[in-house]
């Protein structure tokens, strides 16, 4: 990667984070930009993990490639029990949910005035 990836953009980081997630075949995943809504947070990445194993895998694989590149957490919350993690990059909010709980929380719907950005690469 050329230049200073600290340096990134956040828009660039929560694609990239998104690209992550798939790897490690997270399910419905969303990306949606909050930077005209509201202003603790620039995007939500929303994704599900099929079981609490699978969650943790994906937060996993999030934070250690994007520790590579300069960027941690603030804060995490829910890794112990898996139906809901949330990762807290300031920029970017990482949600990986189980089925139940996204459904329960419904984010996209709570949060439906932000427009959702297309990651190319994500398979559909």
């Amino acid at each position: 990667m050329a230049g200073n990836p600290r340096k990134l953009l956040p828009r660039t980081i929560a694609r990239r984070a998104a690209l992550m997630a798939a790897e490690k075949q997270a399910s419905d995943i969303v990306l949606l930009d909050l930077r005209k809504v509201t202003d603790f947070t620039d995007y939500f990445l929303i994704c599900t993990g099929s079981v609490d194993v699978h969650a943790r895998a994906i937060v996993d694989h999030i934070e250690d490639e994007l520790r590579k590149i300069g960027w941690k957490p603030i804060h995490v919350e829910g890794a112990e029990t898996g139906k809901w993690i949330l990762m807290d990059y300031v920029h970017l909010v990482v949600h990986v949910f189980q089925p139940e709980a996204r459904k329960y929380y419904s984010l996209e719907r709570l949060w439906g005035d932000a427009p959702q950005i297309e990651v190319k690469g994500l398979e559909e």
